[in-house]
């Protein structure tokens, strides 16, 4: 239980009225939840207005509502206060209420399309085998040091992001590495924290069923890195033609790392195998378990992170050579048949464009390139036919199938990714829209040496149909079929 006086810390209202010297019970933003004693943060959603219910979760018992236009009828005994931006404020009454968790904590968010989670996951993974406690906020999982909570989205929102932090600070968490998602900067979840450091990993296309411009999503990356303090360190790629961008008005330190170009971190690619690469970095030698180009760079950003955090060289290279994938990130399965299966998340053209070309260096003409993928539904539809034409050109077979199709029709999703096609590559490509036939389809086709890449849903347990989420596990799959 806290002051409504106290929640108010770093918020300037333009107007209130009652008393802000009452106890809170808790703090939300959902109405279902109003018990008693609450405060009731009125959010301006993408669908639904909150200052609607606001009658409703007053009746019901709450002390206080945060909002941005007060009712035309006051109810007795409830404070109402008024601010500009409700969701802006509701991540700082957020921060306040779980004692300020971040300050508490070195957080270092990770942003960028591509290398979010395999970038924080394995921070997470090399502090705890440093033996340094830590948490993790990714699109996989959370964890509070040892402990696991699913995730649901990538960047929790404004209340739950703030609770986990605390959990991790309570359970005697010094370090804390996060995917910080596009979304969650224009949605103000992560106002009001405090950060170690940051780290943009790239930016291509994706998400423009929200953001609709290019422009506009490299703004919403942006606003993380203005948001830094100047105790803070800013670490970009910049090998991407962005990278350089997010350091611009940045307060904070401003470190690169590159695999082309000379940088503070510097990578080169020696060797890479299906089971690993050689390494080069900063002129010292490392082997590791991860494969391919891209994951050079996340492997760079990862060791660079963890010096900046103060963890000797040497330290940092012993671990990041005992590092696994993340799951569903380029996770490789050999069947009985004498073929390989790679289950990635790729689900971005880049994304796509990497993997592929990933194994087709390590396949060097001595198999074939068996590529199953899709794209899913209520998402950016631009990209489809973006993404089967890379399929296309970079395996030697392709088989369109469904992901995720949400509430689309999946037929519709394909059409779409079919209208991408040229003649030649129609001439090696079917659709299959039946993911479960697409992947044992795949199966049936390869022979010794080949590989398959299964694209899309990675990690994912389950397959979003007209809102039903069914099981599916496309790494459960292929082991059926083998």
């Amino acid at each position: 239980m806290k002051k409504l006086n106290a929640l108010l810390n770093n918020l300037k209202p333009t107007r209130v009225v009652g008393s802000t010297d009452v106890d809170i019970t808790d703090v939300v933003c959902d109405s279902r939840r109003v018990r008693g004693g609450e405060l009731f943060v009125a959010v301006v959603g993408v669908a639904v207005d909150a200052h609607r219910f606001i009658p409703q979760v007053t009746q019901a018992g709450a002390a206080a509502v945060l909002c941005q236009t007060l009712p035309d009828t006051l109810a007795e005994n409830v404070t109402y206060v008024v601010v500009p931006d409700t969701t802006s404020a509701l991540a700082l009454v957020a921060s306040e209420w779980y004692d300020r968790p971040s300050e508490h904590l070195r957080l270092v968010g990770v942003t960028g399309t591509n290398g979010k989670t395999t970038t924080a996951t394995l921070l997470y993974e090399l502090m705890q085998g440093l033996g340094r406690k830590a948490g993790l906020l990714s699109t996989v999982k959370n964890m509070i040091d040892r402990r696991e909570e699913a995730a649901t989205q990538t960047t929790p929102d404004h209340l739950n992001l703030n609770r986990l932090l605390h959990e991790m600070v309570e359970a005697g968490c010094e370090y804390a590495f996060m995917e910080v998602s596009s979304h969650a900067c224009v949605q103000h979840r992560i106002d009001g924290l405090h950060w170690a450091g940051g780290v943009f990993t790239n930016l291509t296309q994706d998400h423009l069923d929200f953001h609709k411009t290019m422009d506009e999503y490299l703004r919403a990356k942006k606003m993380f890195f203005d948001a830094l303090p100047a105790d803070a360190f800013a670490l970009v790629n910049i090998d991407d033609k962005v990278g350089r961008v997010m350091l611009q008005n940045c307060a904070a330190s401003h470190h690169t790392y590159s695999l082309r170009t000379m940088a503070d971190y510097n990578c080169k690619l020696i060797e890479e195998r299906i089971d690993g690469m050689s390494l080069q970095l900063n002129g010292r030698d490392v082997e590791v378990l991860l494969t391919g180009r891209f994951n050079a760079y996340n492997l760079t950003a990862i060791a660079a992170t963890a010096m900046l955090l103060g963890i000797d060289r040497d330290e940092v290279l012993v671990q990041l050579s005992r590092l696994h994938a993340a799951d569903g990130r380029f996770q490789t399965l050999h069947a009985p048949k004498g073929f390989t299966a790679i289950v990635d998340y790729a689900h971005t053209p880049d994304a796509l464009i990497n993997v592929l070309d990933t194994i087709r260096d390590l396949v060097r003409g001595k198999g074939q390139i068996i590529a199953v993928c899709g794209c899913g539904g209520d998402r950016d539809a631009t990209k489809r036919p973006i993404m089967a034409h890379e399929a296309a050109v970079r395996s030697d077979r392709t088989i369109l199938t469904s992901d995720n199709p949400r509430t689309e029709d999946p037929e519709a999703i394909l059409r779409d990714m079919e209208a991408g096609l040229t003649d030649d590559d129609r001439s090696h490509t079917i659709k299959i829209t039946d993911r479960r036939e697409a992947i044992r389809t795949a199966c049936m086709l390869a022979q010794p040496g080949d590989v398959v890449l299964v694209a899309g849903k990675g990690h994912e347990t389950y397959q979003d149909v007209m809102g039903v989420k069914h099981h599916f596990d496309d790494r459960e799959e292929l082991k059926k079929c083998f």
